[in-house]
This record gives structure tokens, C-alpha cells and sequence, in this order.
């Protein structure tokens, strides 16, 4: 059963369900195919927020020896700092008020497969030496226990920050940093893929017509031109959702260019950034400029500023960065 749940997956989430035709992305898929092959390699996947990376993910492991065992995947900006430790490596019966039984952690529930770290730049410092030494042997301690537990996994980290940035400005380990970045693999942004938008636009535009029980819509050449003219801060997801959009609210059989969602236009300088003012004043109210750019989405507001998403929230904290400049 494990086997044929791995092959499935494999059709739904492998390789060849990533669309695109590009010199980019091609490579990127062809240097992840030979990866996959080997059960044991740390991958850093690296790339804006919506380009993919779950995908790549899951194609390294179900194309790899480790095909039928668990993907587990682990959404480091999604959880509480106060959960993260105990989801990533488990917990004993009474380590903390609530803990009324032993509970292993999805590092542990990973046995034999893939761990997937999804936006690791935003795990928070005290906890990366405890994932480094888990990475390093390979073995996880949960919280309030005493035993090691033997795991094997292999681990692939996702991040749409710069880490090497992340490191020099102190807010990532430069030992876990190396211990992750074994083999690095980047997805380009959909603005730097040419004729893949309206590959992808067609291929979303059959699967979900398929999926809704709806005819499905012809792209006019001005639907395609107007595609190919966006930017998609959001990339493929983006993409995808518009394309939803669309789908649902024009008439049946086509896809009417009134009904994308409009594109966000850049904030006037003028009023929004003040000046002369201090320092803090004028980051704090950059952060707030690009925030409502991109629709309050703290992820890519970061990835635009550069900074990471805990700074971002410690500017918007007004707890003060007037020291850091990247």
C-alpha cells in the first residue's frame, strides 16, 4: 500500500507535475532529479514566496529511496514559537501544564522518510542548535526526556529569505546555516520564466475547469498578452488563484480579462515614507508601505525589504532596529 501511495504521489507531485518549459527551471529539475537518487542529502530549496517549493519537496522524495516512507512537512513561520519545539521533537507526559501524555515529535513520525522544513529563516535562534545537533546525529531528545532516539530522515529546508544575509545579520546560525546548504536549489520567479506563464495558465485553466465541472475557457490573445505583462509578486500560486478567479465569475467557455484581479500599484513616495525623520520612524513606516502593497502578506513583504519575517515583526513591534541595516 505504501508503495502504491508513492507512486501516485509521484504522478500528482513529482517531476513532471512541475510545468514549465524554461532554461531556469529546467535546470533546477534536472540538478533535483540527480539529488534525488541519493537517500541522504540535506537540500536547501531556495526561491520566492509561491515559485514552488513544496513541490520540489515532495518531488525529491518521491522520486528517492525513501519513496514509501513519511513526508513530513513543518511550517516554521506557521507555529508558535512556544509549540515548535515540542512539534519538531516530540514531548514527555508532564514536560510542560497540558503535556498529560508522551507525544513524539514529527521528526521522530518521519522514521525512514523525509523531514521538510518549510521557511526555516524564520525558526527562532534558540532553537537551531537543538535542530543542528539533531541534524548532525542524527537523534532527537524531547522535551523534559532524558533518552536520545535515533532517527533517520532526510532533511530539506525551504526559505524565501536570504540565510547567508539572515547570518550576518545575526539572526541565523552559520553552523546550521552550512549543515543545511549541502546542495542548494533555487526556483526562479515566474517574471524571469518567459512563455511558462502562459503555459501555466493554460494548464490551470484545463485542470481546474475539469475540477469545477466547467467547459473549458479559450485564452484570448489579449488574456495572454495581459498575463505575460504582470508581474506575480506571488508567482504560480498567484497565477493560479487568478486564474480560479476567472474561471468561476466569466461566462462559461472563457476567461474574461475583467474579472483577474486587479494588479496592486506601488504606494505614492509622497506622505507615505515621511522625511526627514529618524531612522526608526522612516523603517517602520517602509515596513507599513509594503505591507499594504502586498495585501498585509508579512512573508513577502519581507522577501521585498530583504529582511527577515521576525525582524519585519519587530519593526512593526516598535521595539526598535535603528542599529541593523542590511
Amino acid at each position: 500500500e505504501a508503495a502504491k501511495f508513492a507512486a501516485d504521489e509521484r504522478r500528482l507531485a513529482g517531476f513532471d507535475a512541475m510545468v514549465g518549459s524554461s532554461a531556469a527551471l529546467r535546470k533546477t529539475i534536472e540538478q533535483g532529479m540527480r539529488v534525488a537518487q541519493h537517500r541522504d542529502v540535506t537540500v536547501l530549496i531556495g526561491g520566492e514566496t509561491g515559485t514552488g517549493k513544496e513541490l520540489l519537496a515532495r518531488a525529491l522524495h518521491y522520486h528517492s529511496p525513501r519513496a514509501a516512507a513519511p513526508f513530513v512537512e513543518i511550517n516554521c513561520a506557521a507555529l508558535p514559537e512556544t509549540l515548535l519545539e515540542s512539534e519538531l521533537f516530540g514531548h514527555e507526559k508532564g514536560a510542560f501544564t497540558g503535556a498529560i501524555a508522551a507525544k513524539p515529535g514529527l521528526m521522530e513520525l518521519a522514521h525512514g522518510g523525509t523531514v521538510f522544513l518549510d521557511e526555516i529563516g524564520n525558526l527562532p535562534l534558540d532553537l537551531q542548535p537543538k535542530l543542528l545537533r539533531a541534524l548532525e546525529g542524527r537523534e532527537v531528545r524531547r522535551v523534559g526526556g532524558q533518552q536520545t532516539r535515533k532517527v533517520d530522515i532526510r532533511v530539506i529546508g525551504a526559505t524565501h529569505v536570504d540565510l547567508k544575509a539572515a547570518v550576518a545579520r545575526g539572526e541565523f546560525r552559520e553552523d546550521l546555516y552550512y549543515r543545511l546548504n549541502v546542495v542548494n536549489l533555487v526556483l526562479p520567479p515566474l517574471r524571469e520564466r518567459g512563455d511558462d506563464v502562459e503555459l501555466l495558465a493554460k494548464t490551470f485553466a484545463t485542470r481546474l475547469a475539469r475540477q469545477y465541472g466547467l467547459e473549458v475557457p479559450v485564452l484570448s490573445p489579449q488574456v495572454l498578452s495581459a498575463l505575460r505583462m504582470r508581474a506575480w509578486p506571488g508567482n504560480v500560486r498567484e497565477l493560479r488563484n487568478a486564474i480560479e478567479r476567472s474561471l468561476v465569475l466569466s461566462p462559461p467557455g472563457e476567461l474574461e480579462l475583467a474579472e483577474f484581479p486587479s494588479e496592486p500599484q506601488p504606494a505614492a513616495d509622497n506622505g507615505v515614507i515621511p522625511f526627514p525623520a529618524s531612522i526608526k520612524a522612516i523603517t517602520r513606516a517602509a515596513v507599513q508601505a509594503m505591507l499594504k502593497l502586498v495585501n498585509n502578506n508579512k512573508s513577502e513583504a519581507a522577501r521585498r525589504l530583504e529582511i527577515s519575517r521576525p525582524r519585519l515583526q519587530r519593526i512593526l513591534d516598535g521595539q526598535g532596529d535603528d542599529d541593523q541595516v542590511d
